[in-house]
């Protein structure tokens, strides 16, 4: 399992990060481009935009949220037939035309070679498993949105879940946020948050500064616009599969919006700024000693593409803002505003048609799990016990739970949502620290990073690893809160 041989295909070519390395220099030994006023302003124009929709807090409807958050929320609110209709459309593209790809590689139709080009047909080009699971995908979602099948199928923790939440968020959040976060990665901002975070992304976390942007526009946007980010970065060559597997696993959490939206169902609004305080703990933590350990720390440091690695170079704190914004500027020469959004938005709709059937074939099976099956109880059986050893009450219900945000993070919420407020401020610094949860991350990361490849075997081995330095991390500031008496 922990071996490096599965981490590469039969077919692919790699380059290895020591053949591209340079030596360490100061900042003033790397070339930049003298100062220009247009690609000043393209690149101010460009953060300044992504900082305001990503970032500035902004009160809407009685509660603190970001413009992204309220942009997402409208459309989704004011047109719900149309971004269902959208969702329908996505995944039955993303099954055709993977298909279609698949068809054409073994020779059962043939293409003309300019028609395959204008179409982008090496794009859906897929492991068979993927090829599966978008087709099934296209099936559930024909069930799901003509409301066909069993009862079952569409309750609200099930298909309403799923269709109502899950892939209506996905089909405006990732489009959306593609558009803000492409004129941020092309246009400087990526280069400029990336250069400062690297004094403390590569030692503690063993990578590059530029990963910095991925994790903010998690925490900020959605997980699928963090892993945008990571996928536009990787096929630049700015990530190694390291890199990638990393982010994903470790530095992709729930929105801050999701959290919201958890921390309402265990009635714990009125702590959130301490949830959000033991969130950036946890995860931190994780992440130091996650990233020493297999399987992390055994995938190899290959680029797919042609290396763009960060420069190696010491330097003074002004130093480092001086170079970030140099380094802004040179990214932004060349690119234009409008190109760049369109291209996100292309690039966006792209991602979400290749993944949203895997993430609604996936989410559906597992969440009739949860509903139907009594699985999970018996498999958090052996648990219980850990828990209650740390001093967690309602241990039964609370071992349950943490397994079941390994499926979807609400529903985990919900179980708990009667208990003492110990065990629910517990269970959600749990859950929304875990970052792999199998009804929708999951899923994704393995059909968007499938060059790596990202292998189901690994997430679980990953999640357990998590949630297993997770408990004792958690207990401990459960434990602190509650001698301070922040808990209610």
């Amino acid at each position: 399992m922990f071996s490096q041989k599965p981490w590469q295909t039969s077919d692919q070519r790699t380059w290895n990060r020591d053949e591209n390395r340079e030596e360490a220099k100061t900042i003033h030994d790397v070339d930049t481009t003298d100062f220009e006023w247009v690609p000043a302003l393209r690149f101010l124009f460009a953060f300044g935009l992504g900082v305001v929709f990503f970032l500035v807090p902004v009160t809407w409807e009685g509660q603190i949220t970001v413009p992204f958050d309220i942009a997402a929320g409208l459309i989704t609110d004011t047109f719900p037939t149309l971004t269902s209709v959208a969702g329908l459309m996505l995944v039955t593209a993303g099954g055709i035309l993977s298909t279609v790809a698949e068809l054409r590689n073994r020779g059962v139709i043939s293409l003309d070679d300019r028609f395959a080009e204008r179409i982008d047909l090496q794009y859906w080009k897929t492991t068979p498993l993927f090829l599966f699971l978008r087709i099934f995908g296209v099936f559930f979602a024909a069930l799901l949105f003509f409301e066909l099948g069993p009862a079952v199928l569409h309750a609200d923790l099930v298909g309403g879940l799923v269709w109502g939440t899950i892939v209506l968020s996905i089909v405006v959040i990732i489009p959306l946020g593609a558009v803000f976060v492409n004129l941020l990665v092309e246009l400087g901002g990526l280069e400029f948050i990336g250069t400062l975070a690297r004094p403390f992304m590569r030692p503690l976390f063993r990578l590059p500064g530029r990963a910095a942007l991925d994790s903010l526009a998690s925490w900020i946007g959605a997980f699928t616009v963090g892993y945008y980010v990571t996928y536009n970065v990787f096929h630049r060559g700015g990530y190694h599969k390291r890199d990638v597997f990393i982010i994903a696993t470790c530095f992709a959490p729930v929105s801050i919006g999701f959290v919201g939206v958890i921390v309402s169902t265990v009635g714990l609004l009125q702590i959130f700024p301490l949830i959000l305080l033991s969130w950036a703990v946890a995860v931190i933590l994780c992440g130091i000693v996650l990233v020493r350990v297999p399987p992390l720390n055994n995938i190899p440091d290959e680029y797919i593409v042609e290396p763009s690695p960060e420069d190696s170079f010491t330097g003074s704190p002004t130093d480092y803002v001086r170079f970030a914004i140099r380094q802004a500027l040179d990214e932004a020469e060349d690119e234009g505003i409008g190109s760049t959004a369109i291209i996100g938005l292309i690039d966006g709709l792209k991602v979400t048609a290749i993944t949203l059937g895997t993430v609604v074939a996936i989410s559906t099976v597992t969440l009739l799990l949860v509903a139907q099956t009594d699985v999970f109880q018996l498999i958090s059986a052996p648990l219980s016990p850990v828990i209650a050893a740390f001093g967690i009450p309602n241990s039964n219900l609370v071992a349950s739970a943490i397994l079941i945000s390994g499926i979807e993070q609400v529903s985990a919420a919900a179980v708990v949502a009667e208990t003492s407020a110990i065990a629910r401020f517990f269970v959600t610094i749990v859950a929304i620290s875990q970052i792999i949860f199998f009804a929708a991350s999951a899923p994704m990361m393995m059909d968007m990073f499938n060059d790596i490849p990202i292998r189901f075997r690994d997430l679980i081995v990953i999640f357990a690893l998590r949630t297993a330095l997770l408990i004792p991390i958690v207990a401990a500031l459960a434990h602190a809160a509650n001698y301070l008496d922040l808990l209610p």
